[in-house]
């Protein structure tokens, strides 16, 4: 379970002039109030683009107060499980990522804050791109870049931004960024569900810049696609996702274990996404006591991309991820699972728990978990359908997360 660094809080702490890590301290009221306007803008209100944000000073500094910590970690835990398939500096001893739609540089920060923490950039250079169509959100990316590495002995990184606006000219900003292609890695958050968002075809353009995207990617590298975990925003990115796949364009390193369609997407109310646990800093604490959230998990939908079939985990016939909590009920605990050929409810009753099942005890949403047989009882003559764990099924957590 990550927290969010010192060197980043200090960071931010010297960009919008407050403490952003102050225990037991108290936000200004306008601060709450600025940041419950982005957050509608966020997700009630995603019709009102919120792409000019960062050139209002105060919804600037709200979300580099209280968003920017969030969206951060997010990608720190994606680096972490991407890990050691992200493979650092094996190109000559460099490491290239890029960012589109950077806004203040929330995913450039975080490559930057992961590799110094994983003392990786003691043998690799790693050189980023940053795009976005802000030149304000450009200026900031520059001021927290420089303040984070101004400690730094030697500069074992490199910044270029790259000013350019993916909604009018996406063909255009990549062509910008590719005379310093092949990336190691690619990050797009929260940025496909802002793109051509009134276009009827807005999947199938999305998919074009994603596959535009790969096209700029290292054999070994990765396209790290995050989105807000609304149902929405979600649904589209498996869209996306399932097109991609389609062509041929690329593989899935997580969280799917198949390459087969999204299956939920077959029940209009069903979306994939995630739930884990961080340590909030003490300034995020304080904006959720302010305003009334809680901020005590990280919730995103996110899909990895890429074009050497690595994947998370080998795969096999008795691997499922589970997509839902745990749900204790009265006489059973149930989860709904992923793989391919649908998203099957499985469950155990109490009665039938035992020391090769008690893995089931520990089912979480996001982990890998083994079962080598899952039992469907007929009912009134048809089958059951939830999947039913005997007393003598192996089950096993093959990757928590």
């Amino acid at each position: 379970m990550r927290g969010v660094s010192s060197a980043i809080l200090s960071a931010l702490s010297r960009t919008i002039g407050i403490d952003v890590d102050v225990s037991g301290t108290r936000v200004p009221h306008q601060l709450g109030q600025d940041v419950l306007e982005l957050s509608r803008r966020f997700t009630r209100e995603r019709e009102r683009c919120p792409l000019s944000y960062m050139d209002n000073p105060q919804l600037r500094a709200a979300y580099l107060a209280y968003f920017f910590p969030v969206n951060l970690a997010k990608i720190q835990e994606l680096l972490d499980e991407l890990s050691p398939a992200f493979l650092w500096g094996h190109r000559n001893g460099v490491t290239r990522v890029l960012e589109l739609g950077c806004g203040p540089g929330t995913g450039m920060m975080a490559v930057l804050d992961w590799a110094a923490s994983e003392a990786l950039l003691e043998s690799s250079r790693l050189e980023c791109v940053a795009v976005d169509q802000s030149q304000q959100a450009l200026a900031v990316c520059r001021q927290l870049w420089d303040d984070y590495t101004a400690p730094f002995a030697s500069q074992p990184c490199r910044l270029q931004l790259a000013h350019g606006d993916l909604q009018r000219d996406w063909t255009g900003v990549l062509r910008q960024v590719s005379g310093t292609a092949p990336y190691d890695l690619i990050i797009m958050e929260n940025l496909l569900s802002e793109l051509f968002v009134d276009r009827e075809n807005r999947i199938e353009r999305r998919a074009s810049v994603v596959a535009a995207a790969l096209e700029l990617l290292s054999e070994k590298g990765t396209v790290m696609l995050i989105e807000p975990a609304l149902r929405d925003a979600s649904r589209d990115l498996h869209l996306v996702r399932d097109r991609l796949l389609a062509t041929g364009a690329c593989t899935v390193y997580s969280p799917c274990l198949h390459e087969c369609p999204c299956p939920a997407l077959i029940n209009e109310d069903d979306w994939c996404h995630e739930e884990r646990l961080w340590i909030p800093p003490a300034w995020v604490q304080a904006v959720d006591k302010e305003v009334g959230f809680i901020k005590d998990a990280l919730k995103f939908s996110y899909a990895l991309l890429r074009k050497d079939g690595r994947t998370v985990v080998e795969r096999g016939p008795s691997l499922y991820r589970i997509v839902s909590e745990l749900r204790v009920l009265k006489g059973e605990k149930r989860a709904w699972m992923c793989r391919e050929g649908g998203r099957p409810e499985v469950g155990r009753l109490d009665r039938m728990a035992s020391p090769t099942n008690a893995a089931v005890d520990d089912w979480h949403r996001g982990a890998i978990v083994s079962i080598d047989n899952i039992v469907r009882k007929q009912r009134n003559g048809k089958l059951s359908s939830v999947g039913r764990i005997e007393r003598d099924t192996a089950v096993q957590i093959i990757r928590p997360v």
